[in-house]
């Protein structure tokens, strides 16, 4: 079955996401390069982290732009897929990152817990300042896309949790100030630390999923094989597969065993409405429909190949 696309529209929006990811990679790098320094210079371990974590933005800003740029290819003999799952595997990538810093800063959270230092919270709070700003407009250039695509999502995750970080920094950084509760720092780090874990995890459980071939969480197998068998001329709906490619596409693939033994024009006029009821009610909008008739086989739903 075709669907129509505005392939110039898609294009000039992949565009950019690309400038956005461009944009954000660069504010980035600043970013932390001047908490290395502030943090080294005040003896802040939050900043340290902050700025370990806004490393490990770069480095997945990086990592999705080049999914970007790769899921653009066109397909070929050698890759009939093209570069589709780029993005998935970027987001795979990048949710893995988030949980081993968050391992990271909790392993010095406690070390530092346990022998509190002195630090020059000024410094502390206006390197905060800033990386709040740049980080929080980072995060507005991706929102929009982090909804539908995972690997901007992914993206997206790390700019967001470290805005928030950098907030935590602030906070614990005015606290010293005026306070002088120093253990704070350490107590924000790891609290920063188990929000990344969180959301880290939830990231990487969704794409481990699709690269596995897992079927959507959305789609009832029972319920799609109920309402194609429910089509006059089909008996049974068996041997089948439904996965998701990207975030553009999921796919079905099964077994029809027809009750006539119908011809082959007859069977493409069902197999139209077989792929219009399952692109308009569960939304897959890829189908290869293997056609049978008095085949001895097994007849379950589920095959294992």
């Amino acid at each position: 079955m075709s669907h129509s696309h505005n392939h110039n529209h898609s294009h000039n929006h992949s565009d950019l996401k690309g400038r956005n990811l461009i944009i954000s990679i660069l504010l980035n790098i600043g970013i932390t390069v001047a908490q290395v320094i502030g943090g080294l210079l005040s003896g802040s371990l939050s900043l340290l982290s902050d700025a370990l974590h806004n490393f490990s933005d770069v480095i997945s800003l990086i990592i999705s732009y080049i999914a970007n740029r790769l899921s653009k290819r066109k397909a070929s003999l050698q890759k009939t897929f093209g570069y589709k799952r780029a993005e998935i595997l970027a987001a795979f990538i990048n949710a893995s990152t988030l949980i081993i810093v968050a391992i990271l800063l909790i392993i010095e959270a406690v070390k530092r817990f346990q022998n509190p230092q002195d630090i020059e919270s000024s410094l502390v709070i206006w390197l905060s300042f800033i990386a709040i700003l740049g980080n929080g407009f980072s995060v507005l250039l991706l929102k929009k896309d982090s909804a539908s695509n995972m690997n901007m999502k992914s993206a997206y995750l790390h700019l967001l949790t470290d805005m928030m970080a950098s907030v935590a920094v602030l906070i614990g950084g005015l606290l010293m100030k005026y306070y002088q509760l120093f253990w704070v720092d350490s107590v924000l780090t790891f609290a920063i630390a188990l929000y990344l874990i969180v959301m880290g995890y939830h990231l990487l459980r969704d794409s481990f999923k699709v690269l596995m071939l897992f079927t959507p969480n959305t789609i009832q197998v029972n319920d799609i094989v109920e309402a194609i068998q429910n089509i006059k001329a089909i008996k049974n709906v068996h041997h089948v597969h439904i996965w998701q490619l990207n975030e553009e596409e999921i796919h079905l693939e099964a077994h029809i065993d027809f009750k006539d033994d119908i011809t082959l024009s007859q069977f493409d006029v069902i197999l139209q409405e077989v792929e219009d009821l399952v692109f308009h009610n569960f939304g897959i909008n890829h189908v290869n429909i293997q056609p049978e008739y008095g085949k001895d086989g097994d007849k379950n739903v589920i095959v294992q190949d």
